[in-house]
């Protein structure tokens, strides 16, 4: 339910972003609906609420949630007031980027990597496994990055599908891919 959550600001955006553009009149206001800065604007109200509501419901939020929230509040607040939408293409890559600096550094602070930390509960495996799929995540983060990039800036008309559906994809193939490496290094406990 948690995941859920984390992808409503992003598919209420894709949604608006998607829409053909049109005046909304709520009250006295007319407001304009669909296409790049209208999807911004909700991206950045729902992020707010998403995650405003996590804080109040568990008092705090994890530090993804935060480093999503800040670089959605600051690539958004930027494309609005620019109105440029180059900054929002900037924001996925940033935000891969920075987790691959924490998985990264995580190896060198502290005792365990930053996946042992997240996993270590739910699963024992050996130290150079641990250092080797952390290493990996770091790759993935940097990859994933470079291709919103790429993607961002050379095909301009699917740059949204590949952000939403994309990296999805991406990533839900690459965690496949760590479930089958780790499998054969799980240690179970003997009774």
């Amino acid at each position: 339910m948690k995941q859920i959550i984390d992808f409503i600001p992003l598919i209420l955006f894709f949604v608006v972003y998607k829409m053909d553009p049109r005046t909304v009149s709520l009250g006295a206001n007319d407001f304009e609906l669909g296409g790049p800065f209208s999807a911004t604007l909700v991206l950045m109200v729902t992020s707010v609420l998403v995650y405003g509501s996590l804080y109040l419901k568990n008092r705090a939020l994890e530090k993804s949630h935060v480093v999503t929230l800040a670089a959605v509040m600051l690539f958004g607040g930027m494309t609005l007031t620019f109105h440029d939408e180059a900054f929002l293409k900037w924001k996925t890559p940033i935000v891969n980027w920075i987790f691959a600096v924490a998985f990264l550094g995580s190896q060198f602070i502290g005792e365990k990597t930053l996946l042992e930390r997240m996993m270590g509960h739910a699963l024992t495996l050996p130290d150079n496994i641990w250092l080797k799929m952390n290493i990996s995540w770091v790759i993935f983060f940097i990859l994933l990055g470079a291709a919103n990039l790429f993607v961002a800036f050379t095909f301009h008309d699917i740059w949204v599908d590949f952000k939403v559906f994309g990296s999805l994809i991406l990533t839900f193939l690459f965690v496949i891919g760590q479930f089958l490496v780790i499998s054969k290094h799980i240690q179970t406990e003997e009774k």
